[in-house]
């Protein structure tokens, strides 16, 4: 029975220790953090010199893209940074004054909700993007408008559906 008992709990340490296999992902997305950075960097000093020139719509188009690699940005940290923490181990951060307020805090349901926020977030401005071409030539068709949209509020409903299933959890826990 002894011989059984170490077996499982050598079974359990390997299964708990797997869960560094995933360091390596984290990394690479930190990895793809410094590629959306070059991105950035890139639109915003292809467009620099040309400031005086743009019209307003295309000053806006650049913007809206900037923000949307910005929020790009931000969901990879939120992924980082809430499944490193819920998934491999806790960041030792004691001596860090400028650590944000939800690190540490956010659990798997909040990193959903978050995470579905930020994709319709970037959905949202995809569409407007897609708007401001209405009516050019090389603008986007009706049809194609129609996917966008579908498409948004795919992502809109399941947000919603998300903070609904979320929500009756809480509750129900809330009535034990």
């Amino acid at each position: 029975m002894g011989k059984e008992n170490s077996v499982e709990q050598g079974f359990e340490k390997l299964l708990f220790a797997s869960r560094w296999l995933l360091a390596p992902v984290y990394l690479g997305l930190v990895v793809a953090l410094g590629l959306l950075v070059v991105v950035f960097l890139r639109e915003l000093f292809h467009y620099l010199p040309m400031a005086l020139e743009m019209s307003d719509e295309k000053v806006i188009l650049l913007i809206l893209s900037l923000i949307d690699l910005a929020l790009a940005g931000n969901l990879l940290l939120i992924v980082i940074f809430s499944g490193y923490e819920n998934f491999v181990s806790k960041l030792d951060l004691d001596g860090e004054s400028d650590r944000p307020d939800w690190m540490g805090k956010i659990d798997f349901s909040g990193l959903k909700i978050k995470l579905i926020a930020s994709i319709v977030a970037i959905s949202t401005i995809q569409l407007l993007k897609q708007f401001m071409e209405v009516g050019k030539e090389a603008g986007v068709s009706p049809v194609e408008l129609r996917w966008l949209i579908a498409l948004h509020l795919t992502f809109v409903f399941s947000g919603v559906m998300m903070a609904v299933m979320d929500w009756l959890k809480a509750r129900s826990k809330s009535c034990d």
